[in-house]
């Protein structure tokens, strides 16, 4: 929980003074009753002495004032609320790797059924991208609210040599970058969902897109993809399908991103659902002033009662 306007809270030191005000009027009260040094007689003339009863309704008075000061500090706590709008854009490697049959059927044509489920699932206000990268990085689809284009641009990628996930985030944040441009007034906000299944063999450095990334705000959610255990033939020799998790992982926390593992088509899906949800939703101050006034309106009839029950008279 958090109070949008904190600085109302100084009002509590009024409380803190009405309570020493109270206290010193009870070390008053002690000193005069000293006086009767005829206790004998004090028991007759009264004979029912306050107990501790009495301190309950300026005690309850004094939590009333205390939570109608914290309602005026406006409380509110964080939710989840549906994002308006949004830009993101789907990086998929396309390099021979990803023609690994580990994934069923293989891991580029999983990859291209769970990558058109995700765009289907975001908001229609939500603008996507697509880019796909092998040894160089292309925009194939520049950020549009036509989710259906996307979708076919997806089915589209074909397979290329060389892993460049550098140009790739590279090529992203050129996409994204030229997007803001038309919406410069009010760019929304953005982020990179990149899906890869081995290491980078060309372009520029992972940790140089990162970091150009982090600077630029963008966070970049990393899948590394496939089982690791799976031989791809290139030029007639039998070649080892690696992923390179590590780097993968530092793209993703060195830009304030999310790093998944999916070694199956399911765990791919389930990826994709979670990654959605995340981006589908920000969070946001929801204020709970009334909470605040029905808890001080009940402290304020708690006051009452005990007076009137226990002392015949109002607060």
């Amino acid at each position: 929980m958090t109070f949008l306007e904190p600085q109302r809270l100084w009002w509590l030191l009024v409380i803190v003074l009405l309570v020493a005000a109270y206290m010193f009027a009870q070390t008053r009260r002690r000193r005069y009753t000293a006086r009767f040094t005829n206790l004998a007689l004090l028991d007759q003339v009264v004979p029912r002495r306050p107990d501790l009863r009495r301190h309950v309704p300026p005690v309850l008075f004094a939590l009333t004032l205390a939570v109608l000061i914290a309602a005026m500090a406006v409380p509110a706590m964080p939710v989840q609320a549906p994002r308006e709008r949004a830009t993101i854009i789907v990086a998929v490697d396309v390099s021979l790797s990803m023609a690994a049959t580990d994934i069923e059927p293989d891991r580029l044509n999983a990859a291209k059924k769970s990558a058109q489920g995700f765009v289907d699932t975001l908001p229609d206000r939500f603008n996507v991208g697509l880019v796909s990268f092998s040894s160089t990085a292309t925009v194939v689809a520049s950020p549009t609210q036509d989710h259906e284009a996307v979708v076919t641009s997806i089915e589209n990628l074909r397979l290329g040599p060389g892993t460049a996930i550098g140009e790739g985030v590279f090529a992203s944040l050129e996409a994204i970058r030229g997007f803001d441009e038309e919406s410069a007034e009010d760019p929304p906000p953005s982020a990179i969902v990149l899906l890869s299944d081995g290491e980078n063999t060309s372009g520029r450095a992972i940790a140089e897109a990162s970091s150009v990334a982090e600077e630029a705000g963008i966070p970049v959610s990393t899948i590394a993809f496939g089982s690791g255990a799976a031989l791809i033939e290139i030029d007639g020799y039998q070649v080892p399908a690696d992923i390179d998790k590590e780097a993968l992982m530092e793209l993703a926390d060195g830009t304030r991103g999310h790093f998944y593992e999916a070694a199956s088509e399911n765990e791919l899906n389930d990826v994709y659902e979670d990654i959605g949800s995340s981006l589908g939703t920000e969070w946001v101050h929801e204020e709970i002033v009334t909470r605040f006034v029905l808890g001080a309106l009940l402290l304020g009839l708690a006051t009452a009662v005990t007076s009137l029950l226990w002392f015949q008279r109002m607060p």
